[in-house]
């Protein structure tokens, strides 16, 4: 959950600001979960079977994949693996291009590092070359998305590429694809020819284990075991770890899942359209829209209403926007009623 959100309890209508799986995970995971025996709570987790079914999914060998308590723990692992200051020495420099999930900027932080903020370009193009110029000898961590988060928009693999080339030896490229399984592209296959490039995985966002909190990082057995003392030993719980191996055990879910979040995007595009509000095509399971200085009251009216919207309005280059959720069919068309009440009721 973001630092700045609040609890999720208090939620109380349809959650269309965090980018969650609004329907939900498998069936074969609730049953799974419910198969629980009492000695596998009883003991810690193994993980030797999850970690070969991820890798198996992702394609890669196991020693290349190193399975976190969500995305958001192996950003942190990053940030204080690579990020300390030693005394008297400069402080490490993390490249963020903007706007960006604000876990990267606060983990630097955390981890006394210095955040490198790249503006972000007409229409949300990926900045490379100002990122470029942003590569100093101090750097020590660029962080990536693909596709970005709250744009949806994504970056060509080729840009990646050219960065991994320049920055300097030691540091490390995240490229964090939580929303990879919609944009249908990852930089995966080419982590063999580029070992100081790391992918950040989740299982989330497609398969629905928000609650469950697992991920995985993939890369070079040299790049992860530089991250790995930063993640606690069982960080990962026996109920993620069970979910997981159910999870990849049922990809018509996912599959299903995809088809519905395509065609939200299309609905919630034509209503756009109609409503007159500008908006960017996402590769991923959101829509970022403008409704300029109406954000505010346009997000409070749709919460009145038990729709909850997020506020992107203070980031760069997304004056005026809020971020919608596009997931089950039946909850964007909910969302669409009420974004046109919302609207009229301004008019």
């Amino acid at each position: 959950m973001s630092h700045y959100e609040k609890p999720a309890e208090l939620y109380a209508g349809l959650r269309l600001h965090q980018n969650e799986n609004t329907g939900g995970c498998s069936p074969r995971v609730l049953a799974a979960l419910a198969a629980m025996r009492a000695d596998q709570v009883g003991y810690y987790p193994p993980y030797a079977a999850a970690s070969e079914a991820c890798a198996r999914h992702f394609g890669v060998d196991p020693d290349r994949l190193m399975l976190i308590n969500g995305l958001d723990e192996g950003i942190m692992a990053i940030s204080m693996m690579l990020l300390r200051q030693t005394p008297g020495a400069p402080a490490p420099e993390a490249i963020v291009p903007e706007p960006a999930f604000e876990i990267f900027g606060y983990d630097t932080n955390v981890a006394g590092g210095r955040c490198v903020r790249v503006m972000p370009a007409r229409d949300f193009q990926f900045p490379l070359d100002d990122v470029l110029a942003a590569v100093t000898p101090a750097t020590r961590v660029v962080f990536l998305t693909n596709p970005n988060n709250p744009t949806g928009v994504s970056m060509s693999l080729d840009a990646v590429r050219t960065i991994a080339r320049r920055v300097p030896a030691g540091a490390v490229v995240l490229v964090d694809e939580a929303y990879a399984e919609f944009a249908v592209t990852t930089f995966i296959p080419d982590l063999p020819a580029f070992p100081n490039v790391v992918v950040g995985r989740t299982f989330s966002k497609a398969y629905g284990l928000a609650g469950l909190r697992i991920g995985c990082l993939i890369g070079s057995p040299d790049a992860l075991d530089r991250i790995r003392p930063a993640v606690p030993v069982y960080s990962v719980n026996i109920a993620a770890v069970v979910a997981v191996e159910a999870a990849l055990q049922d990809p018509d879910h996912v599959t299903a899942y995809l088809r519905e979040v395509a065609e939200s995007k299309r609905l919630l595009y034509a209503a756009c359209d109609r409503l007159d509000l500008k908006y960017w095509r996402s590769d991923a399971n959101f829509v970022l829209v403008a409704v300029g200085d109406r954000v505010k009251s346009f997000i409070a009216g749709a919460e009145a209403r038990g729709i909850y919207l997020r506020d992107r309005s203070c980031e760069p280059g997304c004056e005026g926007c809020l971020r919608i959720t596009t997931g089950l069919v039946r909850h964007t068309q909910q969302c669409i009623q009420v974004l046109e009440e919302v609207l009229c009721g301004a008019a």
